[in-house]
Protein backbone atom coordinates (compact mmCIF):
# COMPACT_ATOMS: atom_id res chain seq x y z
CA UNK A 1 0.00 0.00 0.00
CA UNK A 2 3.02 2.31 0.00
CA UNK A 3 2.24 3.41 -3.56
CA UNK A 4 -1.39 4.13 -2.68
CA UNK A 5 -2.84 7.33 -1.23
CA UNK A 6 -4.57 5.21 1.41
CA UNK A 7 -3.19 5.31 4.93
CA UNK A 8 -3.88 2.45 7.34
CA UNK A 9 -4.41 2.46 11.09
CA UNK A 10 -3.48 -0.56 13.18
CA UNK A 11 -5.59 -1.64 16.11
CA UNK A 12 -4.12 -0.39 19.38
CA UNK A 13 -7.17 -0.49 21.68
CA UNK A 14 -10.87 0.27 21.44
CA UNK A 15 -10.99 2.25 18.21
CA UNK A 16 -11.87 0.60 14.91
CA UNK A 17 -9.17 0.20 12.28
CA UNK A 18 -9.75 2.38 9.23
CA UNK A 19 -8.03 3.15 5.95
CA UNK A 20 -8.39 6.67 4.63
CA UNK A 21 -7.34 9.13 1.94
CA UNK A 22 -7.53 12.93 1.92
CA UNK A 23 -8.79 14.24 -1.43
CA UNK A 24 -8.44 17.73 -2.86
CA UNK A 25 -6.36 20.79 -2.01
CA UNK A 26 -8.34 23.82 -0.75
CA UNK A 27 -11.79 22.19 -0.61
CA UNK A 28 -10.87 18.84 0.84
CA UNK A 29 -12.82 15.75 1.80
CA UNK A 30 -11.74 12.55 3.55
CA UNK A 31 -12.59 9.17 2.10
CA UNK A 32 -12.67 6.38 4.71
CA UNK A 33 -12.51 2.70 3.80
CA UNK A 34 -14.20 0.28 6.21
CA UNK A 35 -13.91 -3.48 6.57
CA UNK A 36 -17.02 -5.49 7.42
CA UNK A 37 -18.26 -4.53 10.89
CA UNK A 38 -16.19 -1.37 11.17
CA UNK A 39 -17.71 2.07 11.74
CA UNK A 40 -16.85 5.73 11.34
CA UNK A 41 -18.47 8.57 13.29
CA UNK A 42 -19.01 11.99 11.67
CA UNK A 43 -20.30 15.43 12.53
CA UNK A 44 -23.89 15.98 11.39
CA UNK A 45 -23.95 17.48 7.89
CA UNK A 46 -20.45 16.33 6.90
CA UNK A 47 -21.60 13.35 4.78
CA UNK A 48 -20.87 13.42 1.03
CA UNK A 49 -21.36 9.89 -0.30
CA UNK A 50 -21.15 6.21 0.67
CA UNK A 51 -21.29 2.72 -0.77
CA UNK A 52 -24.69 1.08 -0.39
CA UNK A 53 -23.37 -1.59 2.01
CA UNK A 54 -22.71 1.09 4.63
CA UNK A 55 -25.64 1.78 6.94
CA UNK A 56 -26.15 5.27 8.38
CA UNK A 57 -27.52 5.71 11.92
CA UNK A 58 -28.04 8.93 13.89
CA UNK A 59 -27.25 8.69 17.62
CA UNK A 60 -27.14 10.90 20.69
CA UNK A 61 -23.67 12.07 21.69
CA UNK A 62 -20.48 10.93 20.00
CA UNK A 63 -21.33 7.26 19.42
CA UNK A 64 -18.08 6.17 21.07
CA UNK A 65 -19.75 3.59 23.33
CA UNK A 66 -21.85 1.92 20.66
CA UNK A 67 -25.03 0.72 22.35
CA UNK A 68 -23.53 0.85 25.84
CA UNK A 69 -23.34 3.58 28.43
CA UNK A 70 -27.06 3.71 29.17
CA UNK A 71 -29.38 6.68 28.87
CA UNK A 72 -27.39 8.89 31.24
CA UNK A 73 -24.18 8.24 29.34
CA UNK A 74 -25.82 9.17 26.06
CA UNK A 75 -27.34 12.34 27.55
CA UNK A 76 -23.97 13.34 29.00
CA UNK A 77 -22.26 12.83 25.65
CA UNK A 78 -24.93 14.87 23.86
CA UNK A 79 -24.70 17.61 26.49
CA UNK A 80 -20.95 17.91 26.02
CA UNK A 81 -21.44 18.38 22.30
CA UNK A 82 -24.11 21.04 22.87
CA UNK A 83 -21.73 23.07 25.08
CA UNK A 84 -19.14 23.15 22.29
CA UNK A 85 -21.74 24.43 19.82
CA UNK A 86 -22.07 21.14 17.95
CA UNK A 87 -25.25 19.22 17.22
CA UNK A 88 -26.78 16.95 19.86
CA UNK A 89 -26.41 14.12 17.37
CA UNK A 90 -23.63 12.42 15.47
CA UNK A 91 -23.96 10.05 12.55
CA UNK A 92 -22.48 6.54 12.68
CA UNK A 93 -21.66 4.79 9.39
CA UNK A 94 -21.25 0.98 9.72
CA UNK A 95 -20.23 -1.46 7.00
CA UNK A 96 -22.60 -4.45 7.17
CA UNK A 97 -21.59 -6.07 3.88
CA UNK A 98 -18.60 -8.11 2.74
CA UNK A 99 -15.18 -6.93 1.66
CA UNK A 100 -14.51 -3.20 1.83
CA UNK A 101 -16.75 -0.16 1.43
CA UNK A 102 -16.12 3.57 1.45
CA UNK A 103 -17.74 6.68 2.88
CA UNK A 104 -16.69 10.31 2.40
CA UNK A 105 -16.98 13.44 4.54
CA UNK A 106 -16.23 17.04 3.56
CA UNK A 107 -15.14 20.11 5.50
CA UNK A 108 -17.69 22.97 5.35
CA UNK A 109 -15.12 25.72 4.72
CA UNK A 110 -11.97 26.10 2.58
CA UNK A 111 -8.98 24.75 4.41
CA UNK A 112 -7.24 21.57 5.48
CA UNK A 113 -8.42 18.24 6.87
CA UNK A 114 -5.81 17.01 9.34
CA UNK A 115 -5.65 13.26 10.11
CA UNK A 116 -4.22 12.50 13.56
CA UNK A 117 -3.68 9.20 15.39
CA UNK A 118 -4.56 9.87 19.02
CA UNK A 119 -2.34 7.07 20.28
CA UNK A 120 0.64 8.98 18.82
CA UNK A 121 -0.38 12.08 20.83
CA UNK A 122 -0.78 10.45 24.22
CA UNK A 123 -4.47 9.71 23.67
CA UNK A 124 -5.86 13.28 23.78
CA UNK A 125 -6.14 16.30 21.49
CA UNK A 126 -7.55 19.74 22.39
CA UNK A 127 -8.99 21.59 19.38
CA UNK A 128 -11.29 24.46 18.44
CA UNK A 129 -14.92 23.70 19.23
CA UNK A 130 -15.96 23.40 15.57
CA UNK A 131 -12.95 21.40 14.40
CA UNK A 132 -14.17 17.80 14.66
CA UNK A 133 -15.18 16.31 11.31
CA UNK A 134 -15.03 12.51 11.63
CA UNK A 135 -13.28 9.69 13.47
CA UNK A 136 -13.00 5.95 13.78
CA UNK A 137 -15.64 4.58 16.13
CA UNK A 138 -14.28 4.51 19.67
CA UNK A 139 -13.06 8.11 19.84
CA UNK A 140 -14.75 10.14 22.59
CA UNK A 141 -15.70 13.79 21.98
CA UNK A 142 -15.82 15.96 25.09
CA UNK A 143 -15.18 19.53 26.25
CA UNK A 144 -12.10 21.32 27.56
CA UNK A 145 -12.62 24.45 29.67
CA UNK A 146 -9.79 26.88 30.35
CA UNK A 147 -9.31 26.92 34.12
CA UNK A 148 -7.72 30.33 34.58
CA UNK A 149 -10.26 33.11 35.26
CA UNK A 150 -8.62 35.63 32.93
CA UNK A 151 -8.44 33.07 30.15
CA UNK A 152 -12.11 32.25 30.62
CA UNK A 153 -13.16 35.90 30.54
CA UNK A 154 -11.01 37.07 27.63
CA UNK A 155 -9.97 33.91 25.82
CA UNK A 156 -12.58 34.27 23.06
CA UNK A 157 -12.64 31.15 20.89
CA UNK A 158 -10.12 29.52 23.23
CA UNK A 159 -12.40 29.45 26.29
CA UNK A 160 -14.44 26.34 25.43
CA UNK A 161 -12.72 23.82 23.18
CA UNK A 162 -13.28 20.23 22.08
CA UNK A 163 -11.41 17.37 23.74
CA UNK A 164 -10.90 14.23 21.66
CA UNK A 165 -9.89 11.09 23.58
CA UNK A 166 -9.03 7.60 22.39
CA UNK A 167 -6.40 5.72 20.44
CA UNK A 168 -7.76 5.85 16.89
CA UNK A 169 -7.75 8.19 13.92
CA UNK A 170 -9.54 11.53 14.10
CA UNK A 171 -10.06 13.99 11.25
CA UNK A 172 -10.20 17.66 12.23
CA UNK A 173 -10.90 20.58 9.91
CA UNK A 174 -8.73 23.69 9.93
CA UNK A 175 -9.42 26.95 8.10
CA UNK A 176 -6.99 28.17 5.47
CA UNK A 177 -3.39 26.96 5.59
CA UNK A 178 -2.19 24.80 8.48
CA UNK A 179 1.12 25.09 10.34
CA UNK A 180 2.39 22.55 12.89
CA UNK A 181 4.82 23.67 15.59
CA UNK A 182 6.71 21.46 18.04
CA UNK A 183 7.44 23.44 21.21
CA UNK A 184 10.40 22.54 23.39
CA UNK A 185 10.02 22.63 27.20
CA UNK A 186 9.58 26.26 28.24
CA UNK A 187 9.39 27.53 24.65
CA UNK A 188 6.58 30.06 24.16
CA UNK A 189 4.46 31.01 21.16
CA UNK A 190 1.92 33.86 20.83
CA UNK A 191 -1.10 33.07 18.63
CA UNK A 192 -4.40 34.82 17.88
CA UNK A 193 -7.01 32.90 19.88
CA UNK A 194 -9.03 32.21 16.74
CA UNK A 195 -6.01 30.96 14.81
CA UNK A 196 -5.13 28.41 17.49
CA UNK A 197 -6.52 25.25 15.89
CA UNK A 198 -5.34 22.48 18.20
CA UNK A 199 -2.70 21.48 20.73
CA UNK A 200 -1.66 18.54 22.89
CA UNK A 201 -2.56 18.64 26.61
CA UNK A 202 1.09 18.99 27.65
CA UNK A 203 1.05 22.54 26.23
CA UNK A 204 0.10 25.24 28.75
CA UNK A 205 -2.55 27.69 27.48
CA UNK A 206 -2.60 31.22 28.93
CA UNK A 207 -3.19 34.80 27.77
CA UNK A 208 -0.78 37.69 27.31
CA UNK A 209 -1.76 41.30 26.55
CA UNK A 210 -1.51 42.17 22.87
CA UNK A 211 0.41 45.41 23.43
CA UNK A 212 0.07 48.97 24.65
CA UNK A 213 -3.05 51.13 24.68
CA UNK A 214 -2.54 52.25 21.07
CA UNK A 215 -2.26 48.68 19.84
CA UNK A 216 -5.38 47.67 21.75
CA UNK A 217 -7.47 50.58 20.45
CA UNK A 218 -6.28 50.76 16.85
CA UNK A 219 -4.45 47.53 16.08
CA UNK A 220 -7.59 45.49 15.45
CA UNK A 221 -6.04 42.37 17.00
CA UNK A 222 -8.03 42.25 20.25
CA UNK A 223 -6.87 42.64 23.84
CA UNK A 224 -4.95 39.39 24.25
CA UNK A 225 -2.95 36.74 22.44
CA UNK A 226 -2.94 33.07 23.37
CA UNK A 227 0.38 32.28 25.05
CA UNK A 228 1.35 28.65 24.52
CA UNK A 229 4.20 27.15 26.53
CA UNK A 230 5.82 23.83 25.63
CA UNK A 231 6.51 21.02 25.59
CA UNK A 232 4.05 19.73 23.02
CA UNK A 233 2.59 20.18 19.57
CA UNK A 234 0.53 23.15 18.35
CA UNK A 235 -1.45 23.50 15.11
CA UNK A 236 -2.20 26.98 13.77
CA UNK A 237 -4.84 27.83 11.14
CA UNK A 238 -4.48 30.90 8.95
CA UNK A 239 -8.21 31.51 8.36
CA UNK A 240 -10.54 30.64 11.26
CA UNK A 241 -14.18 30.41 10.26
CA UNK A 242 -15.20 33.34 12.52
CA UNK A 243 -12.77 35.61 10.69
CA UNK A 244 -13.98 34.44 7.29
CA UNK A 245 -17.63 34.96 8.29
CA UNK A 246 -16.83 38.44 9.64
CA UNK A 247 -15.23 39.47 6.36
CA UNK A 248 -18.18 38.13 4.34
CA UNK A 249 -20.65 40.04 6.51
CA UNK A 250 -18.53 43.20 6.33
CA UNK A 251 -18.39 42.96 2.53
CA UNK A 252 -22.19 42.68 2.36
CA UNK A 253 -22.66 45.96 4.26
CA UNK A 254 -22.18 49.34 2.51
CA UNK A 255 -18.63 50.40 3.19
CA UNK A 256 -17.82 46.98 4.63
CA UNK A 257 -15.18 46.24 2.04
CA UNK A 258 -12.60 48.52 3.60
CA UNK A 259 -9.23 47.21 4.70
CA UNK A 260 -9.48 48.25 8.36
CA UNK A 261 -8.23 45.73 10.88
CA UNK A 262 -10.72 43.42 12.51
CA UNK A 263 -12.22 44.83 15.68
CA UNK A 264 -11.01 48.39 15.04
CA UNK A 265 -12.75 50.95 17.27
CA UNK A 266 -12.78 53.49 14.42
CA UNK A 267 -16.12 52.13 13.24
CA UNK A 268 -17.81 54.33 10.58
CA UNK A 269 -15.02 56.90 10.95
CA UNK A 270 -12.77 54.44 9.21
CA UNK A 271 -14.89 54.72 6.06
CA UNK A 272 -14.08 58.43 5.86
CA UNK A 273 -10.39 57.77 6.41
CA UNK A 274 -10.43 55.08 3.71
CA UNK A 275 -12.26 57.42 1.32
CA UNK A 276 -15.34 55.18 1.10
CA UNK A 277 -17.72 58.05 2.03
Amino acid sequence: MSSSPWSHSRRAGVADDVDFAIRGNDLQFVEIELDSGESAVAEAGAFVWKDAAIEMTTVFGDGSDGDGGGLMGKLLGAGKRLVTGASLFTTVFTHHGHGKARVAFAAPVPGTILPLKLSDLGGTLICQKDSFLAAARGVSIGIAFQRRIMTGLFGGEGFVMQRLDGDGWVFVQMGGTLVERELAPGEQLHVDTGCLAAYTPSVDFDLVRAGGVRSVLFGGEGLFFARLTGPGKVWIQSLPFARLAGRVVAAAIPGGGSNRGEGSVLGPLGDFIDGNR
